[in-house]
């Protein structure tokens, strides 16, 4: 049985929006983990999936891999990929919020180490 075109992009929409919660959480657990000082399996397990996240978005010139695979089966609508099921006010930015988060925790974390934070 072969997927009609929509049939493929509700299951590509499916995966990608379950990364992008998955990721966003562990972006969420980094920065946490940065304002309070908590640390656990949980924080080990965020830095492995941001860093996965990380190095895939780069070795792809900092696009999304799986934007051109839903394109292809006619996510493409005014000029934009829509191949998550989150509000288009969201998905639009977040390369750039999510930048912002991880780099939060990141100086957040390195202010603990050198001590300036409790």
């Amino acid at each position: 049985m072969r997927l009609t075109d929509t049939q493929m992009l509700f299951a590509i929409r499916l995966v990608h929006t379950i990364i992008y919660v998955v990721n966003g959480t562990a972006c969420f657990i980094l920065l946490y983990a940065g304002i309070t000082g908590r640390t656990g399996a949980w924080l080990w397990v965020a830095l492995v999936l941001v860093a996965i996240e990380t190095a895939v978005m780069l070795a792809n010139g900092v696009k999304c891999p799986i934007s051109p695979i839903a394109d292809r089966y006619g996510a493409r609508k005014d000029g934009f990929v829509y191949d998550v099921f989150i509000p288009t006010f969201l998905s639009r930015y977040t390369f750039e919020f999510f930048t912002v988060v991880v780099l939060l925790a990141g100086a957040f974390a390195g202010l603990r180490w050198i001590g300036l934070i409790g």
